[in-house]
C-alpha cells in the first residue's frame, strides 16, 4: 500500500500471517478487516507498556546466536546451557511426567497457547522450596522452567518442535518466545523456590487496596542487598490470598483488623521483604500481562514449614514408587549373575538416600524415560532384580542439577533385560514399603512407547 494510499484512508488495513512453520491456522489476506489508526497506535502502546512493566530479566540467560543445547544419554546437562523461560502451568499429565505451559511472551499473555513440556527423567520438580511431583502443583501456578531440546525425538513424550520455533513471531499479538523447542525440562519450580534458590526476595512498596482486593507494587530483589534492584511489578490480591506468618493462616482481613494494611486506599509498605506465591488470572481493563498472588509468607519460619510439608508428601511418594537412577555400568556373570552401578537421580530429601547403606538388601526395576515402572504387570516387584548393595559411593565435587551425587553398586544373581547402561530404573531399599502403583504408572511392555496413556497426540500442534 502507497503512502499516499494511507493518507486518502483514515483507516489502515491489517493482514495476519503467522510465519511459524508450526502455526498450520492464519488469517488469509482476503478476509483482513479495518482498523482505524487511532485505535491501532492505542493497542500497540498497550502492548509496550505491558511488556516493559512485565519482562523478566532473568529469562535472558541465553546470547543470541547461542546453539540451543541437546542432552546426552548418561550425562547430565549443564544448568547454564538450559533455556530459561517462565509461565502458567495449565495441564498436567503426572503419571507420564508432562504437562502444559501458558508460557510468558512479548504480546498478549490470555492469547498464548498451551505449550506442552517433558519432564527429563532426572528432572527436578520444586513447589514451595521443597522437592516436589507434578501432581503436588496446583493448575494456576505460575512456573520457571529450565529446559531443554529433546534428547532423543524419537521417543519424547510431548511433541517435536522446530528447533528455531522459539524465535519465531506466534502472530495474532503473541509475539515472538512462546513456543520454545526446548520443552524437556531439568528444573520446574515455582516462585519461592525459584527465588530461594537465586537467593531473591519480594520487596513490598505499597498496597492499593478496596474491599479486601487490589494490588501491591512490589519488586523482586537480591536477599542480601546490593546495587541490584528488580524492575517494579503491578501484582493483584483478593479475599482468597493466604497470608502465612509463623505457625498462622492469616487472611486479608486479618492484616486490616491489624492495622498492617488499610481498610481502604493506599499505604506504602517501605520494602517489606516477603517471599510470594503467584498465580495467573483473566485480567480487566486491557492488561495483558498482569500475574496475581496466591500466598505471602511473611517469614522464614512460616516458608520452612511450608517446605516441611511438602518434603513429608514427596518422601511418602518416592517410598512407593521407589528412587529414579539410571545405570553407569554393568559388569555380567555367569548364569544372569551381575553388579550394577547406578548414579541416585537428585532433588530428593537427604533422608531417601541415607536409606541406601552397605550390604542392605534392595530391589532394581527397569522403567522408561517417564520413570514409569516396566516389565511387570503384578506391580513392581514382581520382575525386579534383588540382591545387596555392595557398596554406596559419593562421588568427588558438587553434583550436577539432576543428581544426588550418590552411586550404588548392586549385585544380582538374575539381572533382568532392561537394567543396561544408560538406561532408566528405580531402587527400592528393603526397607521402603512394598506398594503396587496404579495401572497408569507402570507398562507392560517398556520397548513399547506406544502404550503410554493418553499418547502424545493429546497436545495439538497450534
Amino acid at each position: 500500500m502507497s503512502t499516499t494510499a494511507l493518507k486518502s484512508d483514515s483507516r489502515l488495513r491489517l493482514f495476519f500471517r503467522s510465519t511459524d512453520p508450526i502455526m498450520k491456522p492464519f488469517f488469509d489476506p482476503r478476509s483482513s478487516f479495518l482498523v482505524p489508526v487511532s485505535l491501532l497506535a492505542l493497542a500497540c502502546t498497550l502492548v509496550v507498556q505491558a511488556n516493559a512493566a512485565n519482562e523478566e530479566p532473568t529469562t535472558k540467560n541465553q546470547e543470541q546466536g547461542t546453539e540451543p543445547f541437546r542432552p546426552e544419554a548418561g550425562k547430565f546437562p549443564p544448568l547454564e546451557k538450559a533455556h530459561a523461560y517462565r509461565g502458567e502451568l495449565i495441564f498436567v499429565d503426572h503419571a507420564n511426567r508432562r504437562g502444559s505451559i501458558r508460557v510468558q511472551g512479548s504480546g498478549m499473555f490470555f492469547r498464548n497457547d498451551p505449550h506442552p513440556f517433558a519432564m527429563l527423567p532426572y528432572g527436578i520438580v520444586s513447589y514451595h522450596g521443597a522437592p516436589a511431583d507434578l501432581r503436588d502443583v496446583p493448575l494456576g501456578t505460575v512456573m520457571h522452567i529450565r529446559a531443554f531440546l529433546p534428547p532423543d525425538p524419537k521417543i519424547s513424550a510431548v511433541p517435536v518442535l522446530p528447533v528455531n520455533s522459539g524465535k519465531q513471531d506466534a502472530n495474532h499479538n503473541r509475539g515472538a518466545g512462546i513456543f520454545p523447542a526446548q520443552n524437556h525440562v531439568l528444573l520446574l519450580e515455582d516462585e519461592p523456590s525459584h527465588c530461594q534458590r537465586e537467593g531473591l526476595v519480594w520487596k513490598l512498596k505499597e498496597v492499593e487496596i478496596k474491599n479486601e482486593a487490589g494490588m501491591i507494587i512490589a519488586t523482586r530483589e537480591p536477599k542480601t542487598g546490593g546495587d541490584s534492584k528488580g524492575t517494579e511489578e503491578k501484582i493483584t490480591f483478593d479475599g482468597a490470598t493466604r497470608v502465612w506468618r509463623g505457625r498462622e493462616c492469616l487472611g486479608i482481613e486479618d492484616l486490616i483488623t491489624e492495622g498492617a494494611w488499610p481498610a481502604e486506599g493506599k499505604k506504602a509498605l517501605n520494602g517489606q521483604s516477603v517471599l510470594l506465591g503467584t498465580t495467573w488470572k483473566p485480567t480487566p481493563d486491557g492488561i495483558f500481562t498482569r500475574f496475581h498472588i496466591s500466598d505471602i509468607w511473611l517469614d522464614e519460619a512460616a516458608m520452612q514449614r511450608a517446605a516441611n510439608h511438602q518434603t513429608e508428601v514427596h518422601k511418602a511418594f518416592i517410598r512407593s514408587r521407589w528412587m529414579p537412577a539410571w545405570v553407569d555400568a554393568v559388569e555380567y556373570g555367569k548364569f544372569g549373575r551381575a553388579t550394577v552401578t547406578a548414579t541416585l537421580f537428585g532433588g530428593m530429601d537427604p533422608s531417601l538416600y541415607d536409606d541406601f547403606t552397605k550390604g542392605s538388601p534392595a530391589l532394581m526395576n527397569a522403567a522408561a524415560n517417564t520413570l514409569k515402572h516396566t516389565h511387570g504387570g503384578y506391580g513392581p516387584a514382581h520382575m525386579a532384580s534383588k540382591g545387596p548393595i555392595v557398596e554406596v559411593i559419593k562421588l568427588p565435587g558438587t553434583a550436577p542439577l539432576g543428581s544426588s551425587g550418590i552411586q550404588i553398586r548392586f549385585e544380582t544373581d538374575l539381572i533382568i533385560e532392561g537394567i543396561r547402561p544408560t538406561r532408566i530404573v528405580r531402587v527400592r531399599p528393603a526397607i521402603w514399603p512394598q506398594a503396587q502403583v496404579p495401572r497408569e504408572e507402570y507398562l507392560n511392555d517398556g520397548a513399547n512407547t506406544e502404550e503410554r496413556f493418553p499418547t502424545p497426540a493429546i497436545f495439538p500442534k497450534y
